[in-house]
């Protein structure tokens, strides 16, 4: 090959100090990518929510949670909130404050208790277009990282079972961490900096949490609005010509550092 590549010049006015340039993945590259296991499947409508609808059969109550009385109700932050707004829902008089609190107890210790027992039976499946993520980065030598706020003892064969043996550098678990700092401790785990890593996230919790440890990040949620605070929002990894593939992961790594890097005095 020779030593003298012809260079490719922008077109006439094309120059990158007149639009968004530059976005060059060589500028600021990307070494690692952190998802959040909410990013992985839906783990909410397909998961939490089934568990749930078991909880209340385990214990008598005529409740089920449809996918679109879920969905109103995730705009509740707290499960607790949620089954507690549910119950109050469903029961009057002076006595219905005692009865909520007592059942919201139980409800939410009877869905603990089972939720580790289902959720690997519970028919999750990758949201479209993951696993062609994680395989580029697997392909690319870029090491990838899960986060989640649940036990390493389901979270971890979830994880195996929605992208596959092998293709996971680590899992950071509740176990691991308490508090917010996941994303941090993934980050440690790989031996990266957070300039380095992309972060994609499931929920605007995770959002919030990928931002506090200094990441970019992609947030894949339908329902989610525009949001200042991320590099994209996505309602998927597909989408007819734009795919989220390492390449477009690298390309939006770069733009967002170019654009929150402070200039050069």
């Amino acid at each position: 090959m020779s030593t003298h590549e012809e260079k490719a010049w922008p077109a006439a006015g094309q120059f990158w100090w007149h639009g968004d340039e530059p976005d060059d993945p060589a500028a600021y590259p990307l070494h690692a990518v952190v998802f959040d296991l909410d990013a992985l499947s839906d783990l909410d409508l397909d998961g939490h929510r089934v568990v749930y609808n078991a909880a209340f059969a385990s214990l008598g109550l005529d409740l089920q949670w449809s996918v679109g009385r879920y969905q109103r109700l995730m705009a509740l932050p707290d499960e607790r909130q949620r089954v507690a707004a549910e119950l109050r829902k469903r029961c009057v008089g002076t006595e219905c404050d005692v009865l909520v609190n007592l059942l919201v107890d139980e409800i939410c210790a009877a869905k603990e208790m089972m939720f580790e027992e289902m959720i690997l039976d519970a028919g999750l499946a990758p949201r479209p277009g993951l696993v062609d993520l994680v395989m580029d980065a697997f392909v690319a030598h870029i090491p990838v990282s899960v986060v989640t706020t649940g036990r390493r003892s389901w979270a971890e064969p979830l994880v195996r079972q929605l992208v596959g043996d092998g293709l996971v550098e680590s899992v950071v678990t509740a176990d691991d961490v308490t508090g917010s700092n996941l994303f941090g401790h993934a980050l440690a785990e790989l031996g990266v900096a957070p300039h380095d890593a992309l972060a994609v996230a499931g929920s605007p919790a995770g959002l919030r949490s990928a931002n506090a440890a200094g990441l970019a990040t992609v947030l894949i949620d339908a329902d989610a609005g525009r949001g200042s605070t991320a590099a994209a929002v996505r309602a998927g990894y597909n989408g007819a010509g734009d795919a989220l593939r390492l390449a477009n992961c690298r390309r939006l790594h770069a733009r967002w550092w170019d654009q929150h890097t402070p200039s050069a005095a």
